[in-house]
């Protein structure tokens, strides 16, 4: 008589830990850290080059002691959230009516999608002219290089909500603005901060483009008023802001993700 084999049972990973995680996703920037005050300390790496970690601590309290460092992150801040705002709530509007409706994807993809492929940098000049030098055109950059990720991920999500759920809701009598607020925006949740996190991210980058349009304030001012004096220090603090705020950004849209979807948190030992 033969006995049929029993696979073996699969091994469940074992949850891994919280503070062994953080411990490894620290290791990279550790070592950049340690590589830099090597090369600054043996004189491998110039000053004129890049500054030590001492320095650009020192370049840090210098500005922020004086008020520069904290008014200009006010002035940077203020540029990239109202561009992000502007943008982002655009791109989700756009996205829900060609999303949502057979001729409002008729009458707008094709022009945004068009729009979409030419790269954000290039209204630079056109801006300048039809907007000046000022906050208009900055704001404006800030909004086009953030509407198009909101509006692809709206859109998408939007178009892949199951349409037989949306039928059974209008079935209630529900119009159909109470449909999209209450059906579709939900079920596309995932999609739209997905979007958000894109459209965060290219905020900063459309951000560092704007301050090159002939700035008096913010950050990108103070990267320009170091590169005349050579202060390859305050350039670096300049930087590393730079990325904080990209870092901060994207922690952002991680935190609302945590908080609205919940059992999307990931709990085994490998993402």
């Amino acid at each position: 008589m033969t006995t049929a084999l029993v696979p073996p049972r699969p091994r469940l990973a074992r949850p891994r830990r919280r503070g062994v995680g953080t411990a490894l996703r620290t290791l990279g920037p550790l070592a950049l850290l340690g590589a830099w005050i090597t090369a600054s300390a043996s004189g491998l790496l110039s000053p004129s080059l890049l500054a030590s970690p001492g320095q650009v601590l020192a370049a840090f309290g210098e500005l922020w002691s004086d008020g520069q460092l904290g008014e200009a992150l006010r002035v940077s801040l203020t540029r990239a959230g109202s561009g992000l705002a502007i943008g982002a709530g655009t791109g989700l509007v756009l996205g829900v009516l060609t999303g949502f409706s057979r001729l409002g994807e008729e009458l707008l993809d094709s022009s945004v999608q068009l729009l979409r492929t030419v790269p954000f940098l290039s209204f630079v000049p056109l801006f300048m002219v039809w907007f000046g030098i000022g906050e208009t055109a900055r704001i404006v950059l800030i909004a086009v290089a953030t509407s198009f990720p909101m509006y692809v991920s709206a859109s998408g999500g939007v178009r892949n909500t199951d349409r037989k759920l949306v039928e059974a809701v209008r079935s209630f009598g529900l119009g159909r603005l109470a449909v999209v607020r209450q059906v579709v925006l939900p079920a596309a949740l995932p999609a739209l901060l997905s979007g958000l996190r894109l459209s965060m991210t290219l905020s900063v980058i459309a951000l560092i483009a704007a301050e090159e349009i002939n700035s008096t304030a913010g950050i990108g001012y103070l990267m320009s008023t170091a590169q005349e004096y050579s202060r390859t220090d305050i350039l670096t603090v300049c930087i590393l802001i730079y990325g904080l705020i990209g870092l901060v950004a994207d922690g952002t849209v991680r935190g609302l993700e945590r908080l609205l979807m919940p059992w999307r948190t990931p709990t085994g030992g490998s993402r």
